[in-house]
């Protein structure tokens, strides 16, 4: 498991395994999201497993997928009300955590300034300079 603490309370990660939810539960994580498509996924490691795993480790799943290039604005959404919901420390997962460290980015447009958005996630592993104008989009919207 590679945890990539974006802040103290979000982290991202590439592909989770049902395993890893107990250490989860242990370190305080409360919740996951998974913002991997089932289709990217063989049975063992989609949603459903994802989520009788953490649900039985005591944590909160939260399934938002998220297609390669085709993040929506529901996605984004989603994810800032799972993450606002959450009772504790949060782990995002997709593929290798680019997703998932993208769609934080966005939820914290207009709430962050950009560049401390994406030092964070710089820090974490994750260069978003490519997402600065959709960030900076955003922060626009949220102003008015």
């Amino acid at each position: 498991m590679d945890l990539r603490p974006i802040t103290e309370t979000y982290s991202v990660a590439p592909q989770l395994e049902p395993s890893d939810m107990p250490a989860l539960a242990q370190a305080g994580v409360s919740t996951v999201i998974c913002n991997r498509p089932d289709a990217e996924n063989p049975p063992a490691l989609q949603a459903a497993q994802m989520q009788a795993a953490a649900e039985a480790a005591g944590i909160a799943f939260v399934f938002n997928p998220i297609i390669g290039g085709g993040m929506t604005m529901d996605n984004v959404e989603e994810q800032a009300d799972a993450i606002a919901g959450a009772d504790g420390p949060v782990v995002a997962y997709c593929a290798s955590g680019n997703r998932s460290s993208i769609v934080w980015a966005l939820t914290r447009a207009g709430r962050m300034p950009t560049d401390e958005i994406l030092a964070a996630t710089r820090a974490a592993g994750y260069n978003l300079d490519g997402v600065r104008p959709q960030i900076e989009a955003l922060a626009e919207q949220s102003k008015g």
